[in-house]
């Protein structure tokens, strides 16, 4: 079992930092991407930014150069540093993680999902 815990998250004005993280723990032999998606009220889940095990980042449109994605694979955990907040951003926000085990003799692939951050972004 592998469980995702998100942390951060908030109330921010127009124009203002917030930092998200995520860790992973459980049974986990090995990380393959990291990222997050977002939801606001009425729209469907976007995805916001991602991170490979080696390194290759990818992002939406509407937040690049201002949101970056970063991950500590010593400890499971992907971060996402959101500058220059917009109101649009306001999102409840979700670290996912595909993540390879071994079980029943073999190694499996499975994608895990955070419970989800409140980022709200207003004046």
């Amino acid at each position: 079992q592998v469980q995702l815990v998100e942390s951060g998250g908030g109330l921010v004005q127009p124009g203002g930092s917030l930092g998200l993280s995520c860790g992973a723990s459980g049974s986990i032999f090995s990380i393959e991407n990291m990222g997050w998606y977002r939801q606001a009220p009425g729209k469907q889940r976007e995805l916001v930014a991602t991170n490979t095990n080696d390194g290759r980042s990818n992002y939406v449109d509407s937040v690049k150069g201002r949101f970056t994605i970063s991950r500590d694979n010593a400890k499971n955990t992907v971060y996402l540093q959101m500058n220059s907040l917009k109101p649009e951003d306001t999102a409840v926000y979700y670290c996912y993680a595909q993540v390879v085990y071994f079980a029943d003799g073999k190694y499996n692939r499975n994608y895990y999902w955070g419970q989800g951050t409140q980022v709200t972004v207003s004046s």
